[in-house]
């Protein structure tokens, strides 16, 4: 029961663009404020954070620009799709975040939400941009990474 804290099924959702873009300097995992049917369409996987940022206004995070889908046996109480939505963080990680975008050149992006005991929680990270050549770097160390583990598969 030690670890149960610590299970997570698999992603719901993922934003490998963000990897891609952006080094993550560090990590925090948030909890989701959800109206109503929102929790259903995550569960069913209809959520996309591709576009989605993360802005701290009076020391609270808000989740903006992730697309969650109306719930489709909901009725007309189902929510709007794009609404901004509050992340639930220790005011000490919230201030750290805050601090750290204040550097130029950081930003906060969704990295992952997933269900912990059945709750919402969405990876987010602090992250720096990252330039066009160091985008080129990554992808050649990845290429010849899969280049080395073919050559050792194959022998």
């Amino acid at each position: 029961m030690a670890n149960n804290k610590m299970k997570q099924d698999k992603p719901l959702a993922q934003n490998r663009k963000a990897r891609h873009d952006y080094e993550i300097v560090d990590t925090y995992e948030a909890g989701l404020v959800l109206k109503g049917t929102e929790i259903k369409s995550i569960r069913a996987g209809k959520i996309n954070i591709q576009d989605g940022f993360i802005s701290i206004y009076n020391g609270e995070a808000w989740l903006k620009n992730v697309h969650i889908s109306p719930y489709d046996h909901g009725n007309l109480f189902n929510h709007d799709p794009l609404r901004d939505r509050k992340l639930l963080l220790h005011r000490k990680e919230t201030l750290d975040i805050d601090q750290a975008t204040r550097q130029k050149g950081m930003t906060i992006v969704p990295l992952k939400v997933y269900l912990v005991r059945g709750r919402a929680k969405i990876l987010i990270g602090v992250a720096r941009g990252k330039h066009h050549y160091d985008k080129r770097q990554a992808l050649k160390e990845q290429q010849a990474k899969r280049d080395i583990d073919r050559a050792l598969k194959v022998r």
